[in-house]
């Protein structure tokens, strides 16, 4: 089992003294792919007006671009819920940029009230995410947002 008291601490000290989100997102990314066990792909979606672009991330390359009809990075972003899914090959409309996932989990980043984007999490292991993680990345990802708010 994860610590997330202590990553969420470690995201904070990272992030602490920087305003760009970029920057934090790509520093959040790779603190989080590297703390977690059985991922395959952690990163950021961004929300242009219209859709989702790829940001910062580590894991293999990733598709460019999300309608937020589509996929579960375009549920979390729709609904501004995360979304917990242990198998991905169950999802109907799921956008399988990398044929090795099989579990994922994406949270909403809302802004002063506004998407952001999303934060998505994929695993090569179905079942992988827990509600425990869902809480710690969910807090992890409101020490970004944090960071980004003037």
């Amino acid at each position: 089992m994860t610590d997330y008291p202590a990553l969420v601490e470690q995201a904070r000290g990272l992030l602490a003294d920087e305003r760009d989100p970029i920057a934090n997102a790509a520093n959040l990314s790779a603190l989080v792919f590297h703390a977690l066990p059985q991922v395959n792909w952690a990163g950021f979606y961004l929300f242009d007006g219209t859709e989702l672009v790829v940001g910062p991330f580590q894991g293999k390359p990733a598709c460019v671009r999300i309608p937020l009809d589509r996929g579960v990075c375009g549920a979390a972003a729709r609904t501004r819920s995360t979304q917990l899914v242990a198998d991905v090959h169950a999802v109907p409309d799921h956008i399988a940029c990398d044929p090795d996932s099989r579990a994922e989990l994406v949270v909403p980043v809302i802004r002063d009230g506004e998407l952001f984007g999303v934060f998505d999490m994929d695993s090569p292991v179905t079942d992988r995410f827990t509600d425990d993680d869902r809480r710690g990345i969910e807090a992890i990802v409101d020490v970004f947002v944090e960071s980004i708010t003037a």
